[in-house]
C-alpha cells in the first residue's frame, strides 16, 4: 500500500503527491463496490472478479519468484517482502487496459454524437493510461519497487486484462442472460446489459423519456 505520512520524504511535494496517487487501487475498488451496489450489472461484477483474480495471480507470482524489494527500514512494514512483480503496477495496468478494451470494443458510438463520443473515449483512455504510468512510477520513486518490478507488473496486468476481457466476451457474456434469470439474481436485482450497444446512451434516453412522461402526467392532473 501507499506509505503512511511518516514514510514520505520530508519536504518532498512530488513524493507526497505520488504517495497519495498510489492509493488509486483503493479508490478503484471502492468505486466498483459502489457501482455494483447501485447498478448490479453482471459485466461490472465480472470486471471486479477479474481484478480479484489478477491480484491472486500477482500474489502467486511473487511467492514463486521471491525477489526482494529494493527497500528496507520502515518500508518493510508493507504486506509482503517480495516485490516481483509490483501489485500496484499490475492492478492499475489491468484496470486501464481492460477499461480501454471496454470503451473501444464493448461500447459502440451513437450515430447522433459520433465526434463527441469518440473525443471523450480518447480523453478518458489517455487519462487511464497516464494514471497507470504514474502509479507505476510512484512505486519506483518511493523505493518500493525497481523499474523491472513495475515493468513486469505492467506487462502481467495488461496480459491478464486482455485474457479476462476475451474470456468475459466469449464465455461469460453468452451466459449472462441465463444468470440474470436465476431466482437469486432476480431477488438481488442483478441485470444483464450486454445486448445494449451503448449503456450510457440507453440509460440517458430511458431516463429522459420517463421524466417527460411524468411531467406530462403531472401537467394533465394539474389541468
Amino acid at each position: 500500500g501507499a506509505p503512511p505520512p511518516a514514510e514520505k520524504p520530508t519536504g518532498d511535494l512530488s513524493g507526497h503527491l505520488l504517495a497519495y496517487l498510489s492509493l488509486s487501487p483503493v479508490f478503484v475498488i471502492v468505486g466498483f463496490v459502489t457501482l455494483i451496489i447501485f447498478k448490479r450489472e453482471l459485466h461490472t461484477i465480472s470486471f471486479l472478479g477479474g481484478l480479484a483474480l489478477n491480484e491472486g495471480v500477482n500474489w502467486l507470482i511473487k511467492h514463486v519468484i521471491q525477489e526482494p524489494r529494493p527497500c528496507g527500514g520502515p518500508h518493510m512494514a508493507v504486506g509482503t517482502k517480495y516485490g516481483m512483480p509490483s501489485s500496484h503496477s499490475q492492478f492499475m495496468w489491468f484496470f486501464s487496459v481492460y477499461s480501454f478494451l471496454f470503451l473501444y470494443l464493448r461500447m459502440h458510438q451513437t450515430n447522433n454524437a459520433r465526434f463527441l463520443d469518440l473525443l471523450w473515449r480518447h480523453v478518458l483512455s489517455l487519462g487511464l493510461l497516464a494514471a497507470a504510468f504514474l502509479v507505476s512510477y510512484s512505486r519506483v520513486y518511493l523505493l518500493y519497487h525497481t523499474w523491472s518490478q513495475v515493468l513486469y507488473g505492467g506487462i502481467a496486468g495488461s496480459l491478464m486484462a486482455v485474457a479476462w476481457f476475451a474470456f468475459t466476451q466469449e464465455v461469460l457474456t453468452p451466459l449472462f442472460p441465463r444468470i440474470a434469470a436465476w431466482p437469486v439474481s432476480e431477488f438481488f436485482l442483478i441485470r444483464d446489459t450486454s445486448l445494449i450497444p451503448n449503456v450510457l446512451w440507453f440509460e440517458y434516453t430511458v431516463t429522459r423519456a420517463e421524466a417527460r412522461n411524468r411531467q406530462r402526467k403531472l401537467g394533465t392532473k394539474l389541468q
